[in-house]
């Protein structure tokens, strides 16, 4: 694709994005949830905010994009008859793919135990972004949970974002694999800032520490902006939400846990999104679907 090409099909993209962004009153936000390594707490942490954000009158539609390991409808409680396997291989139509979760939330589930979703062709991207276009009125937020790691399919969906938020642990482990899934992200897909969530400490200064541990590698070595957007306290009341099926920020409205999603969430809105990069629900994958055709 030459240059002139490119500037013209971007253009377009952002002028597409800007009339949602005007339609809707509110910004449009794009925001995907992601970690270095599974066990971290990132699907748990994706699904209370989805439902903080529906709390706060967003419409939301969360896209469990962990494929073929999907958990975020056992953490709301919910078996659905479709999802994107159905979707993909099947052509059922996405209306039939979407569950009504708590507070509003529509949930497209990724599957679970099925091979095939975890590596998507460049065909079923297609297929996925053509069924979301006509799904671009009726939200406002598009939360997306991918998977854990560096994989293709982690990179598709976290750069098709305007946030991307790497939850990490305090384990020594997850700060190496988080590094390694940012540095992926800065150099293949262009991301120039990630929020960081800090999951499963006890308190402000201890997530601060993993912060500082996390940040003091990626300044040296990475051109990526890093900051810290929230931290999620340890709490009993988290396990005991997962073994109900009952999402902790309903449960336990009042636990410390849910207390830094809340904070989390206004963390995350009070910030601008990413400067440059594109505001629709779903111009932005097309664009790089089209740039990747003419790359390979």
């Amino acid at each position: 694709m030459d240059e002139t090409n490119r500037d013209e099909m971007q253009t377009h993209t952002n002028d597409q994005a800007q009339g949602l962004r005007t339609k809707f009153g509110r910004s449009f936000r794009v925001i995907a949830i992601t970690s270095g390594k599974g066990g971290v707490g990132k699907s748990n942490i994706t699904t209370n905010l989805a439902l903080t954000l529906a709390r706060d009158g967003r419409k939301v539609l969360l896209i469990d994009a962990d494929l073929g390991m999907a958990n975020c409808d056992v953490l709301m409680g919910l078996t659905p008859k479709h999802d994107l396997r159905h979707l993909l291989y099947e052509d059922v139509h996405i209306d039939e793919c979407l569950s009504k979760g708590p507070e509003g939330v529509d949930l497209l589930s990724g599957g679970s135990g099925v091979a095939e979703l975890t590596h998507l062709e460049s065909e079923q991207k297609w297929r996925l972004l053509d069924a979301l276009d006509p799904l671009g009125e009726r939200y406002d937020t598009l939360l997306i949970d991918t998977g854990a790691g560096i994989g293709t399919n982690v990179q598709f969906f976290a750069g098709a974002a305007q946030d991307v938020v790497v939850v990490v642990g305090p384990e020594p482990t997850s700060l190496t694999d988080a590094y390694s899934t940012i540095k992926v992200l800065a150099n293949r897909c262009g991301i120039r800032r990630v929020l960081v969530c800090i999951n499963n400490v006890t308190t402000m200064a201890a997530a601060r520490q993993v912060f500082r541990q996390l940040h003091s590698v990626t300044s040296r070595f990475l051109s990526v902006v890093v900051e810290l957007a929230g931290w999620i306290p340890s709490d009993i009341h988290v396990e005991k939400a997962v073994m109900t099926q009952v999402p902790f920020t309903t449960a336990y409205p009042m636990a410390p846990a849910s207390q830094g999603i809340t904070r989390l969430a206004e963390s995350i809105l009070r910030r601008p999104p990413e400067t440059g990069r594109a505001g629709g629900f779903q111009m932005f994958w097309k664009t790089l679907l089209a740039s990747e055709e003419y790359v390979t």
